[in-house]
């Protein structure tokens, strides 16, 4: 990697350092996901949610357990688990396959409501998080490793961390965006020289922006 923060595998091409080199599941997600813009509700609450989930964790452990959560919550249809009740969230802390924090969980479940009110005022909530979309000034001129490694959290981050809190989100804190600003495409760090890089330039140019 020496200080590229590029990895190369047998076949030569090169990743973004941390989906690390053994792990086809982490590797899979850095290429067919991360980066790559969505503009759908579901998937966009999904993130939001799990990236609460991943506060004080890994990704990957997060991932590894993506499957047992869609499943425990509603496939993350808010509408649906915005009906959850305390007997639900009973029933989730004695689900070994997701994470058994209680006030995650019950985050989760105040911010399915919460997401609905938003849908209802933005149209949509692609709409209300694509308004958080940084522009070119915004960015980085370097996009390089000893950039974007340092990188946890911006100015855009923090407005829409203290937005979603003003509207009664819970987990939501500028890191938690920024990491949920990364993998929907709202920023591309990928790194100069990471054969993913370009592809998901290209899906940002073809996205026409929810408004």
């Amino acid at each position: 990697m020496a200080n590229t923060g590029l990895i190369t595998d047998t076949q030569g091409v090169k990743r973004c350092w941390w989906c690390g080199e053994d792990d086809e599941l982490y590797r899979n997600y850095h290429d067919t996901e991360w980066g790559f813009p969505v503009t759908d509700d579901i998937r966009l609450f999904e993130k939001i949610c799990l990236e609460g989930f991943q506060a004080g964790l890994s990704w990957i452990t997060i991932l590894r357990k993506r499957e047992n959560f869609r499943a425990a919550f509603a496939g993350f249809d808010f509408h649906k688990v915005a009906q959850f009740t305390e007997l639900d969230v009973d029933n989730l802390l004695l689900d070994a396959g997701i994470i058994r924090h209680r006030g995650k969980i019950e985050a989760t479940i105040n911010n399915a409501k919460r997401a609905i009110e938003l849908q209802k005022e933005w149209g949509s909530l692609a709409a209300y998080f694509w308004h958080f979309e940084p522009g070119p000034e915004q960015r980085p001129d370097q996009l390089d490793y000893s950039t974007l490694s340092q990188i946890a959290q911006t100015d855009l981050s923090k407005q829409m961390s203290k937005d979603l809190k003003k509207r009664g989100w819970k987990f939501v804190g500028p890191t938690t965006c920024y990491a949920f600003m990364q993998a929907m495409g709202l920023v591309n760090d990928h790194l100069e020289g990471c054969f993913k890089r370009e592809a998901v330039l290209a899906a940002r140019a073809k996205l026409k922006k929810p408004s």
